[in-house]
């Protein structure tokens, strides 16, 4: 069994960890770390409202009892000697300074953006690019480290990216324009009044988001030659928007392919789409990983986000662009909290596992 530690444990993705994490076969938490003011605590008292007594339990799935009277450590002290594994739930702020500490010794999934874009850091989207795993053991050489950072992508990137890989298999990929609606998940937590700024209204600039969509599309869909990954060659331009939705991205994609693709053709690639050995017996993977539905109005978050629990991206309203060039348009769900985040990470710490990455 593996031994992982749940840094940022007592936020929105911390938890969403410890729920993915609940009795899986492979893993077992064996640690738990947030800030000092939560250090030294156990988990249930971290978690507990001082002034109502309530639990700040963020998830729809309830608590997770198995970790609830674990004492809490502070995450810039961890002690990674009873751990094979970290997962992380922090900022980027706090991750740059303390998942190299982490690294040194033990192998680091992260769901945060600080080591995103250095050169020897693979980020992987299991049955997406599995092969760029291989950069672990440049980044381990290079780095002098026992362990290795490897980051989840944006979740906004998951599902373009997954939707992505098929159509540029067989067809080829010249160019990709996509619009997102994105859910109000994906901003974290705010408390109070802060929260009606989204009603009645889609708030048209998310900072940075759209910057780490474009990077992350042309690294995930590169190829790893050597020891270095070359972008994938076709721009990727998108505008990211949030909305009132609770979970689930829906992304409005314009895709113009280098060999002609109609619908059908398109459809066939989508659903055929499997992922292959890359995650054959994971026990996250999805049994499809894209899910197409022909309803023309479908996909909806509220109807489709939970598609495979969570971890299927669902695509309708495949249809031909007559503006571009073999254009092809499609509508897209993904669900940011559940493929997008946490049980995403896990999954790729499942391939990274069956791959001798991890515990060997």
């Amino acid at each position: 069994m593996i031994r992982a530690a749940v840094v940022g444990a007592t936020g929105i993705v911390g938890q969403q960890f410890l729920v993915a994490l609940k009795e899986h076969p492979w893993i077992r938490v064996n640690a738990l770390a947030a800030s000092e003011r939560s250090a030294g605590q156990t988990y249930r008292n971290a978690i507990t409202d001082r002034s109502s007594g309530a639990l700040r339990w963020f998830c729809d799935e309830p608590p997770v009892e198995e970790v609830m009277d674990m004492p809490v450590a502070n995450a810039a002290a961890l002690s990674t000697g009873e751990v094979d594994i970290v997962f992380t739930a922090m900022e980027s702020g706090p991750a740059k300074m303390l998942e190299p500490k982490y690294a040194a010794k033990v192998p680091v999934i992260s769901t945060a953006s600080a080591f995103r874009y250095d050169k020897d850091v693979p980020i992987l989207i299991p049955g997406v690019n599995a092969d760029h795993a291989r950069l672990l053991e440049t980044q381990r050489v290079r780095r002098g480290w026992q362990g290795f950072i490897t980051p989840t992508p944006n979740c906004t990137t998951c599902g373009l990216a997954i939707t992505l890989k098929p159509l540029n298999e067989v067809f080829g990929i010249n160019s990709v324009v996509m619009t997102s609606l994105q859910a109000m998940s994906g901003a974290g937590r705010s408390p109070g009044v802060i929260g009606l700024d989204i009603l009645d209204n889609v708030i048209p600039y998310i900072p940075g988001e759209e910057e780490k969509v474009e990077t992350e599309t042309q690294k995930l869909l590169g190829q790893l030659q050597g020891d270095v990954i070359q972008a994938a060659p076709f721009g990727v331009t998108c505008t990211c928007t949030r909305v009132a939705v609770l979970e689930g991205h829906t992304e409005a994609v314009l895709v113009a392919t280098r060999k002609p693709c109609d619908v059908s053709s398109a459809i066939k690639a989508m659903r055929e789409f499997a992922g292959g050995d890359d995650i054959s017996g994971l026990p996250s993977a999805p049994q499809q990983m894209i899910v197409v539905n022909e309803d023309p109005f479908r996909p909806q978050p509220r109807l489709d986000r939970d598609n495979d629990g969570g971890m299927a991206t669902t695509v309708g309203r495949i249809r031909p662009d007559h503006v571009l060039e073999n254009g092809l348009k499609y509508v897209l769900v993904s669900h940011n909290t559940k493929m997008g985040a946490a049980r995403g990470a896990v999954l790729v710490a499942e391939m990274l596992i069956r791959d001798g990455y991890i515990g060997k």
